[in-house]
């Protein structure tokens, strides 16, 4: 992979794994379209390491705070306070997508890696969802009011996010919306919710890649994929999170719509990629 790619598909997966957008689909879906070759193991774990590195340190004081009430919570062997609920909430619903990705993510990428349509599909078909629960969801509860169940139930969609054009963030966003939880509240657990996931990802793909090595060639490329991802990561994050208070989450969704509409019509016209 040269520079040029390795900044462009960072800076890519930095906003779109933050917004609800779907990153796995624009990473798939546009160097397809530009006919650009395949990214390898080292481009992966330099964009997990990037959206690692983006939400840790946005997410600083949150972590802090959750690793602090962790331990109260043990301690005092009380969950009395949603500030002490949360890490074990976060955890809890951190299983299925964990168990589901372990199971099933290299049979989902053999699939749709060579599927653009049902990607594109997946893109607009979501897309919709998110934009019919963000009119239709009541928008009323906060982060401080989600119990077991809720979490759970957005847990389990997050499943759904091993898809291509699904989407991590728009999927659990939606399902927060549907709970009746506002917009900020539903992004903000949906982030921390991807924060163990991201860094068991990170992890693994990191232990797996000192085991070969890295490329001859590869290793400015990784710095640079790494750094492109952190940065616009962290901004996507602030960006939504403020964007959220004031707005409705209707661009993302004319976004997917429009994005999945431009790749159906490239492969209706002949395209291969």
């Amino acid at each position: 992979m040269n520079l040029l790619h390795a900044l462009v598909l960072g800076a890519l997966q930095g906003f779109t794994e933050v917004l609800p957008i779907s990153s796995s689909a624009h990473l798939i879906l546009v160097p397809w379209l530009l006919k650009w070759p395949e990214s390898g193991l080292t481009f992966d774990v330099a964009l997990h390491l990037g959206t690692f590195i983006a939400l840790t340190l946005y997410f600083r004081k949150d972590i802090m705070e959750m690793i602090s009430s962790f331990f109260d919570a043990l301690s005092s062997r009380s969950l009395d306070t949603p500030a002490k609920r949360l890490p074990f909430l976060i955890i809890a619903a951190t299983v299925p997508a964990a168990v589901v990705g372990k199971l099933f993510e290299h049979k989902v990428e053999e699939i749709f890696r060579s599927n653009p349509l049902l990607i594109a599909i997946f893109l607009i078909v979501f897309g919709i969802i998110l934009g019919i629960t963000d009119i239709a969801g009541r928008k009323v509860r906060g982060l401080e009011e989600i119990g077991t169940k809720s979490a759970l139930t957005i847990g389990l969609l997050q499943c759904l996010a091993l898809l291509p054009g699904v989407s991590r963030s728009g999927i659990t966003i939606t399902a927060g919306l549907a709970l009746g939880f506002t917009r900020e509240s539903a992004a903000r657990f949906s982030f921390l919710l991807s924060l163990p996931i991201v860094i068991g990802a990170a992890l693994l793909k990191t232990i797996h890649l000192a085991k070969h090595g890295i490329p001859a060639g590869e290793f400015l490329p990784m710095m640079a994929g790494i750094v492109a991802s952190a940065i616009t990561g962290y901004i996507s994050v602030a960006f939504l999170l403020k964007f959220v208070q004031k707005r409705s989450i209707s661009p993302f969704v004319w976004y997917r719509v429009i994005a999945g509409g431009i790749v159906i019509s490239a492969l209706l016209q002949g395209f291969k990629g």
